[in-house]
């Protein structure tokens, strides 16, 4: 029997996450016009209370969308995040993420 080293096995579990991950940005800036009313074009919010999408990180906007989207998230705009995140598939998920963390912080 083999015995993985912690390394291997952080790896191991590690791999299904990173690919998780892997949207397209192109199909994620399709899907992101009704974001677009909270958190504004390319990203930047106009409201101060709304996140700024654009330049965020593509795991941690994975990450949050699931948990919306499973009601384990709450807060502020929970209510309607989870509406939003309810209709959106894995797959949505991901190219949204893909595309909002593709874009400058800066909004320049």
């Amino acid at each position: 029997m083999k015995v993985l080293t912690p390394i291997a096995l952080a790896l191991a579990v590690a791999m299904p996450v990173a690919a998780q991950a892997e949207g397209n940005p192109e199909a994620g800036k399709a899907k992101a016009a009704v974001c677009a009313a909270c958190h504004g074009q390319n990203g930047h919010a106009q409201i101060p209370t709304y996140p700024n999408l654009a330049g965020q990180n593509e795991q941690y906007l994975v990450m949050a969308l699931k948990a919306y989207k499973g009601g384990n998230r709450q807060g502020g705009q929970a209510a309607i995040m989870q509406g939003q995140a309810a209709a959106l598939s894995d797959e949505d998920i991901a190219n949204l993420a893909a595309y909002f963390s593709s874009l400058p912080a800066s909004g320049k």
